[in-house]
């Protein structure tokens, strides 16, 4: 009797649990309606689930009841968590799902902008990638002249793009403009950046159709992101041929706040003395400074950072004087003092919003005298920003801001001999406001568009302008997509004609690209086409004003390959240029003297895993540049002769202890080819004399130790 109730009971309880068991089944789908196989979908916390067939049709037997959860998941697509209730029978679930959004899927917007940091997937240069460019010296312009859309202008600093004068592209640093971003120069010899591109870890080149979120460049913009936390406590040591420096970084143990500073000296009167120079230096140019930084985490989501840097440079030099018959040289003399400090917090505020604001000063004042003239030029930038960006959905974002900047420039000129004596001081001030609002709206993953309006007020001008823009990309493939942009810009007028008795408006450019690329991990292919559209530029044929017009229009091609040759990474940039314009005391629209036709860059990279050696070459050519001839009646028709230049360098690494050492050479124009930037004539037409690069080549040799931090991992995964 006992076993037929224990039998009795057993089989209550299976026919219970047959009754309690549920079919669930369905099919699942993307959001193109089309069946998605190998979809992985079960219970939580169960072992009971199954997987979808080819045509996305699944079916599995719970024995679950009550609350549960269902939980699918793909490679490619973002997984689903539904609670649902079952009570037996049958329960049908056919969800939908969504590709993931990550950077093999997502577009972005890339008409007119070429990123170079250490994080997004669409980089084109990182940091070790600026240094490690033979002919850029270290320099971060030096190295974006290897990329499509920049002039190989050697005679005057700045970075000239797309038929654009160095002052119209802005250079930023968190958002902040930086009013001195080069050395200051003595004529017709360029000067180089003053940050080192390991500051930073973002880099955005932008050749046009920039965001909203950006002003008074009416050209190009370089924005530039400096590293948050330092990754180690660590202390850095430089000799080289030029100068010595040194620097020291801390990290706190708890990883939330690190600080650092680094100082530098730079002489070059050793070097010249084994470099023959064409200038007379009458003082070798010296420049000593350093800079300090400061990282805070206040929160998980939120930092402080701050940046300072500070510089004095010194240099004298004589010139032979075009107009002189008997040997008489033109003198110069530069002293320079240079002031930059940068504060920004960012901090998410709940789930959807993200704040930004910062604060920034510089001054600069240039000390000149020639045989007749001292001149004190001034120049001060004090500005706050504020951005407030919101998310909307899972990739769409709107951002609204307002920027702030007073800026004061002032010269005083003393001039005179023993029978005359003249003495002038002008100072001019200004308050500049500017508001913007911008969205990228993710239409679908594979489509954005972007679309923001700028207005901006200055109280010298006296006058407030709005420029709309718009950009849309469209990805047509996993690694492929379309870009197109429009935006009009304006800029106040250059510094030298802020002191006229009238001083001229607003100029403004509108821009209209074009682009394609194709970007995966090993390989990079840009193409790009473009209009611009100047007006209201700055005209001096009779008296200030703004009746300069012109145009510039070409093709931008960009190939990178780091996987073709072991070891090799190359790329390969042209570009085509037609510009013309009629500014200044231009008589006609021409062709400007900063402007070649076409330009090209060869850069080669080989990294020698077993020895330790990475060696590189850059081959740049350009296409001769117009030139003013008084003796030829159409007006800048002459050109120079064509530029080539070809720049090496080699670097040996070597980890010793905790010490990782890099001794690097450099060469730049090994071949020792001719360079003519331009031609200087005399008064009367009959003597000229040529502008070029102050040797015909320039040597570097440096070893640089750091103590806390190898980067030869880096730079063997950069070379792979």
């Amino acid at each position: 009797m006992k076993r037929i109730l224990t039998l009795s009971a057993l089989i209550t309880l299976l026919f219970q649990g047959l009754i309690a068991q549920t079919k669930i089944s369905g099919r699942i789908t993307d959001q193109k309606k089309q069946p998605v196989p190998g979809v992985n979908i079960l219970i939580k916390d169960s072992y009971d689930g199954s997987t979808t067939d080819a045509n996305g049709n699944y079916s599995f037997t719970a024995s679950d009841t009550g609350e549960v959860t269902l939980v699918a998941t793909m490679i490619g697509f973002e997984p689903i968590e539904k609670k649902v209730h079952l009570k037996g029978g049958e329960f049908s679930y056919s969800p939908v799902m969504k590709e993931s959004l990550n950077e093999l899927k997502v577009v972005t917007i890339s008409a007119g902008t070429i990123e170079a940091s250490d994080e997004k997937r669409t980089t084109v240069l990182k940091p070790l990638d600026i240094v490690t460019t033979a002919s850029a010296q270290g320099d971060i312009v030096g190295a974006l002249k290897t990329l499509p859309g920049a002039q190989q202008v050697g005679e005057s600093e700045g970075l000239f793009v797309r038929g654009g004068t160095g002052t119209e592209t802005k250079t930023m640093i968190d958002g902040m403009v930086v009013n001195n971003p080069f050395f200051s120069s003595v004529p017709d010899i360029a000067t180089r950046g003053r940050f080192s591109p390991f500051l930073f870890k973002g880099t955005i080149f932008s050749t046009g159709g920039y965001s909203a979120q950006y002003g008074q460049g009416i050209s190009s913009v370089l924005a530039l992101e400096t590293q948050d936390l330092a990754d180690r406590t660590s202390s850095t040591l430089a000799i080289s041929s030029v100068g010595v420096g040194g620097g020291y970084n801390k990290l706190w143990k708890e990883k939330n706040m690190s600080a650092g500073f680094d100082v530098n000296y730079t002489n070059l009167l050793p070097y010249f003395q084994l470099v023959k120079q064409t200038p007379e230096y009458t003082r070798a140019p010296q420049f000593s400074g350093g800079s300090m930084n400061f990282r805070k985490k206040t929160s998980p989501t939120g930092i402080i950072k701050f940046y300072g840097y500070f510089n004095y440079g010194d240099m004298g030099i004589k010139t032979l004087s075009i107009d002189s018959t008997n040997g008489f040289k033109n003198l110069f003399d530069l002293n320079n003092n240079n002031i930059y400090t940068n504060l920004t917090y960012k901090e998410r505020l709940g789930e959807k919003f993200v704040i930004n604001i910062g604060a920034s000063y510089s001054t600069n004042i240039d000390k000149i005298k020639t045989w007749t003239d001292t001149i004190r030029s001034q120049s001060d930038l004090t500005q706050g920003r504020v951005v407030l960006s919101r998310g909307i959905g899972r990739l769409s974002i709107i951002r609204v801001g307002a920027e702030y900047q007073y800026a004061f420039d002032g010269f005083k000129i003393s001039s005179g001999n023993a029978y005359y004596h003249f003495q002038k001081t002008v100072n001019v001030f200004d308050n500049y406001t500017a508001g913007f609002t911008e969205a990228d709206i993710y239409i679908t993953p594979r489509l954005v568009w972007r679309a923001g309006v700028r207005a901006e007020n200055s109280t010298l001008i006296k006058k407030l302008v709005v420029s709309p823009r718009t950009s849309m990309a469209y990805k047509i493939g996993e690694f492929s997509q379309l870009s197109v942009a429009y935006g009009q810009f304006y800029q106040k007028p250059d510094r030298d004609y802020l002191f006229y008795p009238k001083v001229p408006g607003y100029s403004k450019a509108s821009h209209y690209i074009f682009n394609i690329q194709r970007v995966d991990d090993y390989h990079t292919l840009r193409g790009e086409v473009y209009y611009k559209k100047y007006d209201n530029l700055t005209s001096t044929l009779t008296d200030t004003s703004n009746s300069g017009r012109g145009y510039a229009q070409g093709l931008d091609i960009f190939w990178r390959d780091k996987k073709t040759f072991k070891g090799v990474d190359y790329w390969i940039s042209y570009t085509y240029l037609d510009t013309k314009r009629k500014w200044l005391n231009y008589p006609k629209e021409v062709t400007p003297p900063f402007a070649a036709t076409h330009t090209a860059t060869l850069v080669f990279k080989k990294f020698f895993t077993k020895l330790n050696l990475s060696t590189g070459l850059t081959y740049s050519y350009a296409t001769g540049r117009p030139y003013y001839n008084p003796n030829n009646t159409d007006f800048m028709s002459d050109r120079t002769i064509d530029f080539h230049t070809v720049g090496v360098n080699a670097a040996y690494l070597r980890q010793i202890g905790r010490c990782f050492a890099v001794l690097a050479v450099s060469v730049g124009n090994v071949i020792g080819n001719e360079q003519v930037y331009s031609y200087r004539y005399s008064y009367d037409g009959m003597r000229r004399s040529a502008v070029g690069p102050p040797a015909k080549r320039f040597f570097f040799v440096g070893l640089f130790l750091s103590f806390g931090q190898d980067r030869s991992k880096e730079v063997i995964d950069n070379n792979n």
